[in-house]
């Protein structure tokens, strides 16, 4: 909680003062006697003692006194709320060893099934974008708070047709200028070129990798630092364990395949970026990690100004200690 006037809350040392002063006058020796020979009448016709009921008035007296001293210094909430123009983009990595079998049924069948676990968990008015990518990236949805159309396009990947390799800096690169035009286009097209404005708090990028950097322009650093300099946080998560799989799982050109992760890399760009780093040996770590980041990603901190609850509360108690006094007073007959 933070306050727009904290120097006010100095008038919270009234409410000790206040019960300090209240026990004191409580102390005090009565200042008259009363000569009563007949002793058990007096204690028949003596009213009983009630000290409970002057506690409960005395404290609620008191929570009035902290609640309003609060209140007059502004108090503020810091709230995770889903942001209207949040974006996170999913990035899968499609290259060949996505076929391995290391990762049951398969590296990609278990991305896939993790990216649908993602747009379950994620709130409606998050718009989600996919791209994907191996030696080329390829922008497969844009950004769209129509979640059929990317859980139709993520069910529709199918295994690598195209030309070999793994362009990890290309893409991140470009899924932070689609993230980019996202916040520009809306539900639009996707423009060549992002725009320059900073994306911190409304973008964040979803990155999917079980290999490292063979192909492609960019350094995977120089990628993610354009993705740091749009402030886009990158939550980067290695797929796989060390490759070792079934024989015939895949084969390079050369007749061998380093099938194994980079996390080296990818832990890397996710402290760069302000992401976080996620290690998934099996289908199980990675749909846990999927289905975490979904409950979480889209969501931007907010402040929001609490003075009319605590304004409230004070009054409430102060009406409850008023109510409670007049019932338990003493009354003529």
């Amino acid at each position: 909680m933070s306050f727009d006037r904290p120097y006010l809350l100095l008038l919270l040392a009234a409410v000790p003062a206040a019960a300090v002063a209240y026990r004191l006058l409580r102390a005090r020796p009565a200042r008259h006697a009363i000569r009563y020979t007949n002793v058990d009448v007096l204690a028949e016709v003596a009213p009983r003692d009630r000290s409970w009921r002057r506690a409960v008035a005395g404290c609620l007296l008191l929570g009035s006194l902290a609640a309003a001293g609060v209140a007059v210094a502004g108090p503020h909430v810091t709230t995770s709320a889903t942001s209207e123009r949040a974006t996170v983009v999913l990035v899968v990595d499609t290259s060949r060893s996505m076929q391995s079998q290391d990762v049951r049924p398969s590296r990609l069948a278990a991305a896939k099934s993790a990216a649908l676990t993602f747009l379950e968990r994620v709130p409606g008015r998050l718009r989600v974008g996919l791209v994907l990518f191996s030696g080329d990236v390829v922008v497969a949805a844009v950004p769209t708070r129509e979640h059929e159309r990317v859980r139709a396009t993520v069910t529709a990947i199918g295994p690598y047709d195209g030309f070999g390799g793994t362009a990890i800096g290309d893409a991140v690169a470009r899924a932070t200028e689609v993230g980019l035009a996202s916040l520009a286009e809306g539900d639009g097209g996707v423009p060549e070129r992002a725009p320059p404005d900073a994306a911190e708090g409304l973008v964040s990028i979803l990155f999917l990798s079980d290999g490292r950097q063979n192909r492609g322009l960019l350094p995977p650093l120089e990628g993610a630092g354009r993705a740091r300099a749009a402030g886009i946080p990158v939550f980067t998560v290695a797929l796989g364990s060390d490759g070792s799989g079934p024989p015939g799982a895949g084969r390079s050109f050369n007749g061998r395949w380093n099938r194994a992760p980079d996390p080296a890399t990818l832990r890397a760009i996710a402290r760069l970026t302000g992401g976080e780093f996620f290690e998934a040996r099996d289908d199980v770590e990675l749909t846990s990690a999927y289905a975490d980041l979904g409950s979480r990603l889209g969501r931007v901190r907010q402040r929001s100004e609490v003075s009319v609850a605590f304004a409230g509360a004070a009054a409430a108690a102060l009406l409850a200690a008023g109510l409670l006094g007049a019932w338990w007073s003493p009354r003529l007959p």
